[in-house]
């Protein structure tokens, strides 16, 4: 099996991801980032439908973020990875 690209940091405590550590985890976050201002242009006089699109470009967001952080999400305690 190939390696995983590296594109964030974990968290030193705690579960999840840290910084970009690559420039595709920064772009990542500006798309992020634009999807949500447009998200939030689209569907500014439905509430439901922005929140529905919230929640599916957060949810492909932290779906890219845990296949590309450096030693996968776990819970850690503040050890080096």
């Amino acid at each position: 099996m190939a390696d995983r690209p590296e594109w964030f940091r974990p968290k030193r405590f705690g579960y999840g991801f840290g910084l970009p550590i690559a420039w595709q985890g920064w772009a990542a976050l500006l798309v992020y980032t634009v999807a949500l201002y447009l998200a939030s242009r689209l569907f500014d006089r439905s509430t439901a439908a922005f929140a529905a699109a919230v929640i599916a470009i957060t949810a492909l967001f932290l779906w890219i973020a845990a296949r590309t952080t450096r030693g996968g999400w776990r819970f850690r305690q503040g050890e080096e990875d």
